[in-house]
């Protein structure tokens, strides 16, 4: 190598070991969050060797027999399979057409409102139902919707003469879903998008307001424009969790009447895990979800950077 080439790499390493040491403070509280993805995140993804195994926990680990891809055949082969895999993608479009869309909504509405305590109140009561459990949210479902003495089919016996068993009947238990998780999510998820609004240059909306522009011009050529690029990258995120619909606010509604619609790989993983104790062939479920949503993320990211839009890289 060159003596000039070595003078240059040494200047640009002095460089970097100067910023970083005028930015140490920076690094230390860069660190928690650094060590918890490391213990949290990154060390257990040794457990997805599991997935090529039959693990036998008295053999442990180690000596438990490789089995190579044995249990993604099984999968794929399993008659349910078709079943999981179409009643989770139905929940996941169902979420992306009427949740997805609900907090952008609502994050209009509100930043429309000018009055500042009706407003800041407004914000407090829709952020309130995020930190209520799901299992309080699914008593609630079953103190409205049971047909003994649920307050939604007292009404209903009340004006059409007969009651309706949303809790039993497969094609409720969707609508079911999509409700509580707009309810419950919507407001905290207008956080995001409230922050985003609020860095919109007023100046637009004066210049808007000058040629005659409405509210609706305003929010049309304005606001959505500009929160375009963070609604992009959270559709993004949203992609890599198609294949997850949440654990707790499946099982607490599934029953053996609305199965057929209601279980998804979460409560599946769930139900031979650790009720049949295949930990195997649930690490390979599992894996097999990553991997999907691996690759929804990235083919997503490529569609929004062909569309002109700046992606998450």
């Amino acid at each position: 190598m060159k003596p000039a080439v070595i003078k240059i790499h040494n200047y640009q390493r002095n460089s970097k070991l100067r910023q970083m040491l005028r930015d140490k403070w920076m690094y230390v509280l860069l660190t928690p969050g650094l060590l918890y993805f490391l213990v949290f995140k990154y060390l257990p993804m040794w457990g997805v060797l599991l997935a090529f195994k039959n693990y036998q926990p008295y053999l442990g680990f180690s000596k438990s027999e490789w089995v190579g891809l044995e249990h993604f055949r099984i999968l794929f082969a399993n008659p349910e399979f078709g079943m999981l895999l179409e009643n989770t993608l139905i929940l996941s479009f169902y979420n992306l057409i009427f949740y997805f869309p609900a907090p952008i909504i609502l994050a209009l509405l509100l930043n429309e409102i000018r009055l500042s305590f009706f407003k800041r109140t407004i914000q407090t009561l829709v952020y309130v139902p995020h930190f209520i459990s799901m299992v309080i949210v699914a008593s609630l479902t079953y103190v409205f919707l049971t047909t003994e003495g649920g307050v939604v089919n007292e009404f209903l016996n009340q004006q059409i003469g007969h009651k309706i068993d949303f809790l039993t009947l497969p094609e409720w238990f969707r609508p079911m879903i999509i409700v509580q998780t707009i309810w419950k999510e919507s407001g905290w998820g207008t956080i995001i998008f409230l922050a985003a609004l609020a860095g919109v240059d007023v100046e637009q909306y004066e210049a808007a307001i000058m040629d005659g522009a409405n509210r609706w011009r305003q929010m049309w050529h304005i606001t959505l424009p500009s929160i375009r690029s963070t609604i992009v990258i959270l559709l993004i995120l949203r992609m890599g969790n198609v294949l997850d619909n949440g654990f707790e606010q499946i099982y607490l509604l599934l029953n053996p009447l609305n199965r057929s619609v209601a279980e998804v790989f979460d409560t599946y993983v769930y139900m031979v895990g650790i009720t049949q104790g295949a930990f195997s062939y649930s690490t390979a479920v599992g894996l097999f979800k990553s991997v999907v949503g691996i690759i929804l993320v990235l083919g997503t990211n490529w569609l929004a950077k062909r569309f002109g839009q700046s992606g998450l890289y």
